[in-house]
């Protein structure tokens, strides 16, 4: 589990300047909350980190790394990040703290790569964070073979309570790719921190099936976050004209994209008939017409009592923030929030002060922090 991270309580932020919308006040079902401004003219923020000494990481997808600092956003970018590309939906994507980062200080990064005439692909490096500098950069897993679209990198991380991290590739826009196990696109792969197979990894016996492979069939994975009683990693991905779904990663399932889905092409044309068969797991929840969920986090802090488990996902598409109340592997409520606001959530953070974390994706986006109503 990551230790300096999401599922951390009892720290405090410091928060020199973060002032809320106006004094406006969002209802809930649960509860009413407003949001502080903690940083903002962030250019497409991606992901957030949150670092030992209460300074946060943020990725903005145009290639840049910021550090955000007794509650201001430090001017110079982070140096020392690896060679990567923004294209499409590509460029600087996910961060993720090692689960012994305050003794290692090492991060990993993932993030668009191309070739020129190969291609582009999904790529994870892992660095050490030297004040404002990443240094001993190690590229550990490049997703292959390479594609010519760009769509569809996924990049989302997590660490299990094992210690082994959990990367997400797209099917790069090419929908079939997804079911062929001996091609890295359209499925979560499970590491060590140094790049291998992890141990008991479901497919190391299978020799037509690429060894890092945890999960097969996934299209474009956007959220991902760990249960914080189960350990299991739990994710959402896009669909194409509805479908999106939340799935539990669970070792050699195959989530059926594109030979089952809730959704249609983008054409209008149904891709399959099937919305379920033989061999493959259903979702756990699914949305018709698409929302474009990004971020995911379980509630686990102090603030919000009321919320206590729940789980919370970003839309882009729709805007807003969505609540869902689970029991036993069941969605029994789910909520629409911040539909006012209109901003495109891409990212949603438990963070280690007890507050839920946001990050909008515009080219002025923004980090919000939300906080009971006053």
């Amino acid at each position: 589990m990551r230790a300096c991270t999401r599922l951390i309580l009892g720290l405090s932020f410091v928060l020199v300047s973060a002032p809320t919308l106006s004094g406006q006040t969002f209802s809930s079902d649960k509860a009413e909350f407003q949001l502080e401004t903690v940083a903002q003219n962030l250019e497409h923020p991606w992901s957030l980190a949150f670092l030992p000494d209460d300074s946060m990481l943020v990725t903005e997808r145009e290639g840049r790394l910021r550090i955000i600092r007794d509650g201001a956003l430090v001017d110079e970018p982070v140096s020392g990040l690896p060679e990567l590309v923004v294209s499409g939906q590509g460029g600087l994507l996910d961060v993720i703290l090692h689960p012994e980062f305050e003794d290692n200080r090492t991060l990993f990064l993932s993030y668009a790569h191309k070739i020129s005439r190969k291609g582009m692909t999904t790529r994870v490096a892992k660095a050490r964070l030297d004040g404002n500098q990443l240094s001993d950069v190690e590229v550990i897993f490049e997703a292959l073979p390479r594609g010519s679209t760009g769509r569809h990198f996924a990049g989302r991380m997590e660490f299990d309570r094992e210690g082994n991290l959990y990367v997400a590739v797209g099917d790069r826009g090419e929908m079939d790719r997804a079911q062929q196990t001996d091609d890295d696109a359209g499925g979560v792969h499970r590491l060590t921190t140094d790049g291998q197979p992890a141990p008991g990894n479901p497919f190391t016996d299978d020799a037509s099936v690429n060894d890092t492979f945890f999960t097969y069939g996934n299209r474009n994975i956007q959220g991902m976050t760990i249960h914080p009683e189960t350990g299991e990693i739990w994710s959402h991905e896009h669909g194409p004209r509805g479908g999106d779904e939340i799935n539990i990663i669970r070792a050699g399932n195959n989530y059926g994209w594109p030979d089952v889905t809730y959704g249609i092409d983008y054409s209008g044309i149904p891709i399959t008939d099937k919305t379920t068969m033989e061999g493959v797991t259903d979702p756990l929840h699914y949305w018709d017409p698409s929302i474009a969920p990004s971020g995911m986090a379980f509630y686990t802090g102090d603030e919000f009592p009321q919320w206590q488990g729940d789980l919370f996902v970003g839309a882009l598409k729709m805007r807003k923030l969505v609540r869902l109340s689970i029991e036993n592997e069941e969605v029994v409520e789910e909520e629409d929030l911040l539909e006012s606001l209109d901003e495109r959530i891409r990212d949603v953070r438990m963070g280690p002060d007890g507050a839920l974390w946001l990050l909008t994706d515009h080219s002025d986006g923004k980090v919000y922090r939300i906080v009971p109503a006053e």
